[in-house]
């Protein structure tokens, strides 16, 4: 009757084990889409709860990573990182790093990422990835530097911040705090030197070789390809316009330095580059070719288009006081085509501004009005909502979906700062639990108006919500099946005889292993003991054996599961799974390396 017992437990761990490797695979190869290989491997575990009936693996259970604190918390987060990006509650502190070393701009993304990952030894990582993924990715659009070359470095640098003291990250708190029921008590600075040559090694290859081997996925957005489109616009400076009085200098205009000034019509004499002398008057219409981001800003910081009703009219749907930004293709067989731009007809017809348009043929020099419409022109047009809902029924437009943005008053970004500080400090302290206040402030981010609904949505990623359910579904069912302790006990049996340096760098390396495939706290966990247990039997003092779990449970770098800092910065530079085995993989390596030099060493740990 045991015997039949144990052989279920044996053929429920090893289907587990089937399972695990399975989807781990087609995450790394690609054979499907995340979401379908997620879903499969949590259908294919509740088929072998069925299969093993008493194995403990049943879908009340794998179901419970859906409602996980760690999902919430994931997700609470990067609604407040939306509501700080829509805001640009953080832009004051984007621009004055962005102004540092003009000339350098790889230098000035370098500083941050240091400064990024200095903080995380002293304060969880998780809120300062938080903090400084809106201000890089401002950095990095002002640069027109990828996002995908450094987010992944962020999440990189603060992991290997958090190895360092005791309050880096939850990890060492959890770990620390098994090691204490047991009679072991770690201090702030117990693992101060390995950590610190950790972070220092592991930061040269995060810095300066890691963004180039990041993939760049971005590339082949439809977002990202707009990014570099040149819009035609005019801009007509009507008595009290912030550009008037604006004089060249050396050839430019200083405030339309992120634009190009492809002449300046006054009256019926038209300027063209080089620009020499010219202050701009009342009355001047400046014929402009700038990049969407580029008049975003224009319509945002110095009111670039004032005087346009649709610009500072009041929101013509309740609760939703933005403006909205959407590309439109003009059709074949579209009424517009051969006509001029009719501004102000457009706008009493359909409620909308043409902000500019895009011709990949050629570049006029003529305004708006002039410019006879072909069809593939595209209209970036601003307006309110309703307008574009009943502009989508016209055939004479195509509006991109995808293409849509808002653009939030500006009394919004002190709120969402307001909102943000408090949230960081109450995770920062430690009173409140993180998912607690997590939540708290992706609420508090929606009921003052700084972000709506809409936008909330846009930030969730359904991709990290089934990858984190399927990731603790799999945890559940190695635990419960018994095959974490099955490796366990393997891995014991064969480091038994090791000395205690081998045994440290062997317990390092297997928890580095496998805190990338399960959750970080729960390897953590899981292991604290078996080390403390090993210590006694190697007669050796257990704080090193211990210092092993807690810093190889950091070394979560070789998959986005591996640490919520990894899934946080997935969606901002659209990273594959495989993306992380590439490029996290080569510094689990490096941080095992000099742990198994440096750690023995210093904690007095023989090879021999």
């Amino acid at each position: 009757m045991f015997d039949l017992i144990a052989s279920y437990e044996m053929a429920a761990m090893w289907l587990t084990f089937a399972v695990i490797v399975a989807a781990m695979a087609c995450y790394a190869m690609e054979w499907a889409p995340l979401e379908i290989v997620s879903l499969g491997a949590i259908v294919a575990l509740m088929i072998v709860g069925l299969i093993v009936p008493g194995s403990g693996i049943g879908p009340e259970n794998l179901l419970t990573g859906f409602s996980n604190p760690a999902l919430f918390t994931i997700l609470a987060l990067l609604v407040i990182g939306q509501g700080l990006i829509q805001t640009e509650a953080l832009s004051s502190l984007a621009e004055y790093l962005g102004d540092l070393w003009p000339k350098n701009p790889t230098l000035v993304v370098l500083v941050a990422l240091v400064i990024a990952g200095a903080a995380s030894s002293i304060v969880n990582n998780t809120p300062v990835v938080v903090v400084f993924m809106p201000v890089l990715a401002s950095i990095l659009a002002r640069r027109k530097i990828s996002a995908a070359k450094y987010m992944m470095p962020l999440s990189y640098i603060t992991i290997l911040g958090g190895m360092v003291t005791l309050l880096g990250s939850s990890t060492n708190l959890l770990a620390a705090g098994v090691a204490r029921e047991a009679g072991i008590e770690l201090s702030f600075f117990s693992f101060a030197v390995p950590g610190l040559a950790m972070a220092l090694v592991g930061a040269i290859y995060v810095l300066f070789i890691a963004p180039m081997f990041v993939p760049d996925n971005q590339k082949s957005t439809p977002e990202m390809r707009a990014r570099s489109m040149q819009f035609i616009t005019e801009i007509r400076l009507t008595p009290g316009h912030p550009l008037i009085g604006d004089k060249t200098v050396a050839g430019m205009f200083p405030k339309l330095t992120t634009m190009t000034v492809r002449a300046v019509r006054r009256g019926k004499t038209n300027f063209l580059p080089p620009f020499d002398d010219i202050t701009l008057r009342t009355g001047d219409t400046l014929i402009i070719a700038a990049t969407r981001d580029a008049l975003t800003e224009a319509l945002k910081n110095w009111r670039a288009f004032e005087g346009h009703e649709v610009l500072s009219s009041g929101a013509q749907e309740e609760g939703d006081s933005g403006i909205l930004l959407y590309e439109a293709l003009v059709t074949p067989g579209s009424r517009l085509v051969n006509n001029g731009v009719d501004q102000a007809g457009f706008m009493a017809q359909h409620d909308c501004l043409i902000l500019g348009l895009e011709r990949r043929s050629r570049m006029p020099r003529q305004p708006l009005s002039e410019i006879r419409l072909e069809a593939g022109d595209v209209l970036l047009m601003a307006g309110q909502r309703s307008a574009f809902a009943r502009l989508r029924g016209l055939q004479d437009l195509m509006v991109m979906e995808w293409s849509g943005s808002e653009i939030r008053p500006h009394g919004m970004a002190m709120r969402a700062l307001i909102i943000f500080i408090l949230t960081i400090a109450a995770i920062a302290s430690g009173f409140v639990p993180i998912v607690v206040a997590a939540i708290t402030g992706a609420f508090a981010m929606l009921a003052s108006g700084s972000l709506n609904i809409r936008q909330a949505a846009r930030a969730i990623d359904r991709k990290i919500v089934l990858l984190v359910g399927s990731s603790i579904a799999m945890a559940h069912a190695m635990a419960t099946s018994g095959g974490a302790d099955f490796i366990a006990e393997v891995a014991i049996g064969q480091l038994g005889n090791a000395s205690p340096a081998v045994f440290m760098a062997g317990m390092f390396l297997l928890v580095a292993v496998l805190t990338n495939f399960l959750s970080n706290n729960a390897t953590a966990v899981l292991f604290t003991p078996i080390a403390i247990a090993a210590a006694a039997k190697l007669g050796v003092d257990p704080v090193p054996l211990v210092v092993s779990v807690i810093l190889g449970a950091n070394a979560s770098f070789a998959t986005p599961i591996g640490y919520q800092t990894n899934l946080l910065v997935m969606g901002a530079g659209h990273y594959r799974f495989r993306d992380f085995i590439l490029v996290g993989s080569p510094l689990v390596i490096i941080v095992w390396v000099v742990f198994s030099v440096v750690a023995p060493w210093y904690y007095g740990m023989s090879y021999f």
